[in-house]
């Protein structure tokens, strides 16, 4: 028999690690930061993303299989922690399919000028979360089309909004005014509480390492792609966080509209802004497809160990999960038919903190469980090994722990007692409550099974 032919590239692999990891729907939140945002880029580029993505890649590399972070986690750490942490990065996508869902639907609107009626925009975010899951059927390694299509869309929309508004600024001036004291951060609370965003736009990096099987030289690729990955996607969010604020003044943005906002003031309201729409909404879709892919992996994996529910390793005849994108469906399609009778209508953010608060929280243990695996299994063949030793290698793994431990603070505790800050999180504090009540219930049920098996 011929050998397999390798489907990943290192081009392909930078490719899939920016479409897996630049949303240009973030680009938005990441401009309300201020100019203070480009001081963030660069220090969570130093200090979080290249560590994280390397102790991703010698973790992905050395311990290869489908459980991915779970695996790491639960050979470090045990049973119920692995259950945690699958249960956490599969959650996450259900909340994140239903926000996007209505930021499809905000779009629509954006480039075709029309208000819907409820039941219309209903319908429309419906259509959506079961296109998704019936395009998550297929293995993202046999959906390379779909991830560099989505790739080059990122890029040009990126690379256009900061474009246009280099000239906007060189020909209409600036809303948003360039001082140099303005490029660093104050410090305070509210300063450190924009960490999260920052720090959100760069996860995702373990997902490209569950690749290594489809690279033809893992080893170098995976490195390779991190680094070329993590700058580029720095560049292009910093360059399209400019031209927004050339258009909009930080004051003013809308996190959720804003980009599609920034381009109507920055070209005009026309063709290119249909365009452009429409390819925001084709990213989506592939946003959606390649992180499906690592969260339904996981949790099929952690059921297949009795971690999660059994329906979480039902598959069809290829062994990809066909029940729980179906429970996924459900889930985000009970949020947006809930999302327009509650009396906080900022639905996007209510449903995107909470799936941000479950996929950071997965990532906290990882770090540690990092180094107790480089104690607890010194033999074992690293493909790819981080270098150091001692103190470095804590400092690689604590550091980002510690910021990522800092952002999750700053998103649940209210910065203030103002009505707005109070409306958004408490609702956010009882869905997070929600999902750990969920959580350990899971726990406790795995440990049953777990005893009952071995009996």
């Amino acid at each position: 028999m011929p050998a397999k032919k390798k489907k990943f590239r290192l081009f392909d692999a930078v490719l899939a690690s920016v479409c897996i990891i630049l949303t240009v729907e973030s680009a938005a939140p990441a401009a309300a930061v201020g100019n203070s945002q480009y001081f963030w880029w660069i220090s969570m580029l130093i200090l979080f993303f290249v560590p994280y993505g390397l102790i991703s890649a010698e973790l992905g590399t050395t311990y290869l299989g489908e459980g991915g972070i779970y695996d790491w986690v639960r050979l470090a750490y045990g049973n119920k922690w692995g259950c945690r942490i699958a249960w956490n990065y599969w959650i996450n996508v259900a909340l994140w399919i239903a926000s996007l869902a209505v930021l499809f639907n905000d779009t629509l609107t954006q480039i075709t000028g029309r208000d819907l009626p409820v039941w219309a925009s209903i319908a429309i975010q419906l259509a959506f979360i079961w296109v998704v899951i019936l395009m998550g059927k297929g293995k993202i390694s046999e959906s390379k089309w779909l991830i560099n299509t989505a790739a080059v869309f990122k890029v040009f929309i990126m690379l256009l909004i900061g474009g246009l508004g280099i000239w906007v600024a060189a020909t209409r001036g600036m809303a948003t005014q360039f001082t140099f004291r303005s490029l660093f951060p104050s410090m305070d609370l509210s300063s450190l509480s924009f960490v999260s965003i920052i720090i959100y736009n760069f996860v995702g990096f373990e997902i490209v390492t569950t690749l290594a099987s489809d690279m033809e030289k893992p080893k170098k690729q995976i490195p390779q792609a991190l680094l070329l990955g993590g700058i580029i996607i720095s560049l292009f969010y910093m360059f399209a966080s400019f031209g927004i604020g050339v258009a909009i003044p930080v004051s003013e943005l809308s996190t959720s509209t804003g980009l599609l906002d920034s381009l109507i003031y920055l070209a005009g309201d026309g063709t290119l802004v249909l365009i452009v729409g429409l390819m925001v909404m084709f990213t989506f879709f592939a946003n959606l497809v390649s992180w499906a892919y690592g969260s339904l992996y996981v949790a099929k994996y952690a059921a297949e160990n009795y971690d999660m529910p059994r329906v979480f390793a039902s598959a069809n005849s290829e062994g990809v999960p066909d029940k729980s994108p179906i429970l996924n469906g459900i889930i985000a399609s009970v949020l947006v038919v809930v999302a327009p009778f509650l009396p906080n209508q900022d639905v996007f953010w209510s449903f995107f903190s909470v799936g941000v608060f479950t996929l950071m929280v997965s990532y906290v243990p990882m770090f540690p469980a990092f180094l107790k695996l480089r104690r607890i299994d010194p033999d074992r063949e690293r493909p790819f090994r981080v270098g150091g030793k001692g103190l470095f290698l804590k400092l690689m793994a604590y550091v980002p722990m510690a910021l990522i431990v800092v952002s999750l603070i700053f998103t649940v505790v209210p910065m203030n007692t103002s009505p707005e800050e109070l409306n958004t999180k408490i609702p956010l504090c009882v869905g997070i409550l929600v999902s750990v009540v969920i959580q350990e219930i899971l726990v406790a049920q795995g440990a049953k099974r777990r005893a009952g098996e071995a009996k």
